[in-house]
């Protein structure tokens, strides 16, 4: 029988914010604002530069996929070398007592292939919400490139919730869903939204998790070249 991806519990990897009364102060309060999505993105890069471990005193990494047994999942956290440095500059700039935990980054082919065909066998996942397992390397998943990162802020240590949890592709996980819900969640998801903003990442519209930099719609959102095609741990 297919495994669904909505019947695997991601709740585990993270708590809500609202019940670990979580402060709000020192946060960039800004509307997260519009956001773009293109629909047509150049070709990928061609960046040799490597995948690096994810690594930093203020950033824990959750392998929730490898760790819930998808059989492709590989252990450790990679992403390309420029993506874990920014991540450690946004990490070092937050407000005291908080940093981020990574629940995704560089994913296989085998692993895309895997989850894609998951949700597309499950008629409750709305489409579009896991890319297609692409094999031409012109146009690459934005997480086999390793430029793509799934990851939300902890506080404490303590990985949070931010009105969803991870992999949840409810209306509510949309990134700008709580824009008009003051509290506890939009402030955290405005903060992180324009921390990550700061060091040039960009957001996804559908899953305020997900942030890319260097990828094929990065480089459409912001008028660049692309960097980064298909990687791999060797690469």
């Amino acid at each position: 029988m297919q495994r669904s991806i909505l019947d695997v519990d991601y709740s585990g990897y993270s708590r809500d914010s609202d019940a670990l009364r979580v402060p709000v102060d020192g946060f960039d309060p800004s509307p997260i604002g519009a956001l773009d999505e293109p629909s047509d993105a150049p070709v990928a890069g061609t960046s040799d530069e490597p995948l690096a471990a994810v690594e930093h005193r203020r950033i824990r990494t959750l392998g929730c996929y490898f760790h819930e047994g998808w059989t492709a999942a590989r252990p450790g956290t990679w992403a390309r070398r420029s993506v874990v440095d920014r991540l450690a500059t946004v990490a070092e700039g937050l407000p005291d007592g908080f940093g981020l935990a990574v629940f995704d980054a560089w994913r296989p082919l085998g692993l895309q292939r895997e989850l894609f065909e998951a949700a597309a066998c499950d008629a409750r996942v709305p489409p579009g919400c896991i890319a297609e397992p692409e094999t031409d390397p012109a146009r690459p998943p934005a997480h086999l490139t390793g430029g793509a990162v799934d990851l939300t802020l902890t506080w404490r240590g303590a990985p949070l919730a931010l009105g969803t949890g991870f992999d949840d592709f409810r209306p509510d996980s949309h990134t700008g869903a709580f824009e008009d819900r003051p509290g506890t969640v939009r402030d955290l998801r405005r903060g992180l939204v324009a921390a990550m903003r700061r060091a040039d990442f960009i957001v996804l519209d559908i899953e305020w998790w997900h942030f890319e930099f260097g990828t094929r719609r990065w480089a459409a959102i912001r008028d660049r070249p692309c960097r980064y095609g298909p990687a791999d741990p060797g690469s």
